[in-house]
């Protein structure tokens, strides 16, 4: 089975409950631990498989707190980095009726991620996922995501990318936004889009036109998220919607990475990823597996707490 390396943030939510979607409103708040792709190392060591952790966290009690839900979730934690000076990094989040959410970050010690050298070689016919919302916001993180893009390459590894677009991490910088994904883009093997970020890194409104584009640009695999309508999955040879199954959300937050973290599982086992996407029938019941992930994820609150094990996914 490959390793999964999952690089980018791991921080706080703080998630107010039963508040509705105006955080000004929020009174009460619960601690959850979060980050997409802390989310995506957890969904993968949930599922069985073997998944890593590359980011930084603070040297305080929210920082040891984050490393040990990793842990406990059988990531490996070994490469993530702690900073003595900066404080783990908080999102505040706020949920409405239907489980979408209104958030706003307070960035620490997630941009201070530094580049290791040493790292390269474990990258070596492994998966490398690039899943994080704050790594094209500048610092050391941003320098050490376009860096291990290279290595991830050098190694032959399995290159995953999900922008994680944040709309208000982004106002008025969208055309910047774009500009720093286009390289992931061109260089991933798999690409996972939500129906916005699709439309907005492709400039096409039609999500065919929109696949075509990053097929062009270089991407092999193309996921596109529809919530409740399933996915549209995209390769040179086949485009189709695969469904969902049908629940109740109340917490839509970590559906996307429940989503990516079962599909890149179900990659890690496979002996060779050559000409994956060619293999139409095989990648069709990996979306479908994949879906359910993301929607039972939904019916609970938190996400690292409402990622499916493998036995609740069967």
């Amino acid at each position: 089975m490959k390793r999964v390396f999952c690089i980018g943030e791991l921080l706080i939510d703080f998630v107010a409950e039963n508040q509705g979607s105006d955080l000004s409103k929020a009174i009460e708040f619960t601690k959850k631990a979060g980050g997409a792709p802390a989310n995506v190392a957890c969904a993968i060591s949930k599922l069985g498989g073997r998944s890593a952790f590359i980011g930084c966290v603070g040297q305080d009690p929210f920082g040891r707190f984050l490393l040990q839900v990793l842990e406990e979730a059988h990531v490996d934690i070994s490469l993530a980095q702690r900073h003595p000076e900066i404080f783990t990094t908080l999102a505040f989040v706020s949920l409405d009726k239907d489980g979408e959410r209104d958030f706003v970050f307070s960035r620490g010690a997630d941009k201070e991620l530094k580049y290791d050298s040493s790292i390269k070689s474990n990258f070596k016919d492994n998966i490398v996922h690039f899943g994080a919302a704050t790594a094209l916001l500048g610092g050391h993180l941003e320098d050490a995501y376009n860096r291990y893009l290279f290595d991830a390459l050098t190694q032959r590894a399995f290159i995953s990318f999900d922008p994680n677009y944040r709309g208000d991490l982004w106002k008025g910088n969208e055309e910047k936004f774009v500009k720093k994904c286009t390289p992931f883009i061109e260089k991933s093997n798999l690409c996972k889009f939500s129906l916005d970020e699709a439309r907005l890194l492709s400039g096409k409104s039609d999500l065919v036109e929109a696949c075509s584009y990053f097929h062009e640009l270089g991407t092999q695999v193309v996921v596109i998220t529809l919530g409740e309508e399933g996915t549209l999955l995209s390769t040179a040879h086949v485009k189709k919607t695969v469904p969902s199954i049908t629940v109740q959300p109340v917490d839509t937050t970590g559906a996307g990475d429940a989503f990516i973290g079962c599909f890149l599982n179900e990659l890690a086992v496979l002996d060779t990823l050559a000409a994956i996407d060619q293999k139409e029938d095989m990648l069709t019941a990996m979306v479908q597996k994949a879906n359910k992930a993301g929607a039972i994820t939904t019916t609970n609150y938190g996400a690292i707490e409402s990622l499916p094990t493998k036995d609740q996914l069967q």
